[in-house]
Formats: C-alpha cells, structure tokens, sequence
C-alpha cells in the first residue's frame, strides 16, 4: 500500500477535529480521504467510516453529533472509570496487564445497555456494510486483553466494529461480536499507528497526543518512521482550547470543526504533510 491515514481517538470533539483537518487540509491541496489504507480508533473509527464511505468532508460535517430523545445518556461509572484511568497511566505495568484489568473494569461498570448503545452509533453510519477499500478499526477484547484489528474480511459488521472500538471503559459497555466482549481500541493505543506498517507515507491525526500519555505512543510512530515517510498531526493550543476538557462535549462539534479547518490550512502543518503525501 503507498499511503495510509491513520485516525486516532478523542471522542466526539476528536471527530470534529479529524474532519476539520482534513478540511483545511483539501483546501491547502492535500486531499487525504482518497488514502489507500484507513486505520481508525475509537473516535477516529466514526470518521473512517464516514470518509470511506464516500461522504464528502462536507457532508461528513453534518453528522448528528448532539444525543437526543433516541439516544441513551452518558452515565459513567465514576469509580470504575478512574481506576482505567490510574491503570492507563501507571507506568509500572505490563501493557498486557494494564489491557486485562481495564477489560475487568470495562466489564463491571455499571453504564448504558449494550443495544441502545450500538443503536445510537449505527443510526448515525452513513452505510452498515464495509467499504470496498481498505479500511482497518482496532478494539481490545475486554475478558482477555488482545487486541484486534478487523476490516471487511473479518466477519464482523461494520456497526458493532465501530461500537466496540468506540467504546470507552467505564463509559460506554463493551460490545458483544462473535460471543466475546471488545472495548475501545485506545485502550491498546491512541493511534495504533502499526496497523499502517508496509505503507511509504502515512499521515496521523492524533487528537489525545498532547493530553494523554498513550495518545500517540513515540515508539510507534518512530518504529513507522524506519520504513516509512511519517507527518503525526496533533492539535495545537488553540484548537486544544476550542475542544475544552471533555471529549464527549457535542457543544463543541462546531468550535473543534473551525479549529481543525484552520489548523489543517495553517502554512506549517500543510507543507508537513504535504512533503510526505506527495513524496
């Protein structure tokens, strides 16, 4: 595969973030949504599907992104999400064992049902089935700890692979795919960039890199970078200030959108990426 894009997690305000850059981005020249392989993580899951399934960035904008009357409510488990949270963050751990303790929490915390919760992602897809190209969305089986990557050849309906690569421990329930349960993918890497390996040029949008330790993990990108052209795009101050603290804020689609577009635009981050697409 020549190019990759590689979307990675950051929740409601990270997908309006990805889909601003990659705005600003068309509009500066470099049209990243025909890349060859699309890699997605949790919140960047929601955006490959929606660029793989050949929605114009314009279109792709206007998704649904406020919770309704239809939608469940966002009721985490306070207790169980902030010791994920102390297990992600301790650095004296095996990454498999902070994976399987994670996957415990994931398990027990009391949140949302399973089915109203894939219901409320799945009407907000602009398909159910997988698209022709090569699209990649990493989740973490939660009794075990592995991860996986599936794509259109793995059996699993495009829906559930995004509900569970979407869902966050403690907040939203792991989801049921052949018998197991799968929780969100950043739960092994905020990018898992790696599943672009083989590929010459590869962009990373990495909403999480400037405020979580796992958001784009250094040696992933430099382990890319030994064979590959790498442009890691993270967001910079002020598009940090327009998404605020809470990811799953939707009151912020708008603001994250305009701040990625002009971030993406921006002199800098275009010619960056630019010198690896068109390398």
């Amino acid at each position: 595969m020549e190019n990759a894009l590689v979307l990675g997690a950051g929740g409601i305000t990270g997908i309006a973030w990805h889909l601003g850059v990659l705005t600003g981005l068309r509009a500066a020249g470099v049209d990243l949504t025909g890349a060859g392989l699309v890699v997605g993580t949790s919140a960047g899951s929601v955006t490959g599907a929606l660029i793989t399934a050949g929605l114009d960035l314009d279109e792709a904008r206007r998704l649904e992104a406020r919770f309704g009357d239809g939608d469940p409510p966002i009721e985490p488990d306070w207790e169980r999400g902030s010791a994920a949270f102390a297990t992600l963050t301790d650095d004296s751990l095996e990454p498999a064992e902070i994976r399987r303790t994670v996957g415990r929490l994931a398990l027990e915390a009391k949140v949302v049902a399973e089915e109203p919760y894939v219901a409320s992602l799945t009407r907000r897809l602009p398909r159910r089935d997988w698209p022709e190209r090569p699209f990649v969305i990493a989740a973490v089986d939660a009794g075990s700890g592995e991860p996986v990557a599936w794509d259109r050849d793995s059996g699993v309906p495009l829906d559930r692979a995004v509900a569970a690569s979407c869902a966050v421990p403690a907040v939203f329930p792991p989801v049921t795919v052949g018998g197991r349960r799968y929780m969100d993918g950043g739960v092994r890497s905020g990018t898992n960039a790696d599943l672009a390996a083989g590929c010459r040029r590869i962009v990373v949008l990495a909403p999480l890199a400037p405020v979580r330790m796992h958001g784009a993990p250094a040696a992933e990108i430099e382990a890319l970078r030994q064979g590959a052209k790498v442009a890691l795009v993270a967001p910079d101050e002020a598009t940090l200030a327009a998404l605020g603290p809470n990811v799953f804020d939707a009151g912020r689609w708008e603001a994250a959108i305009e701040a990625g577009i002009a971030q993406g635009a921006s002199p800098g981050v275009a010619a960056e990426v630019a010198a690896v697409w068109n390398s």
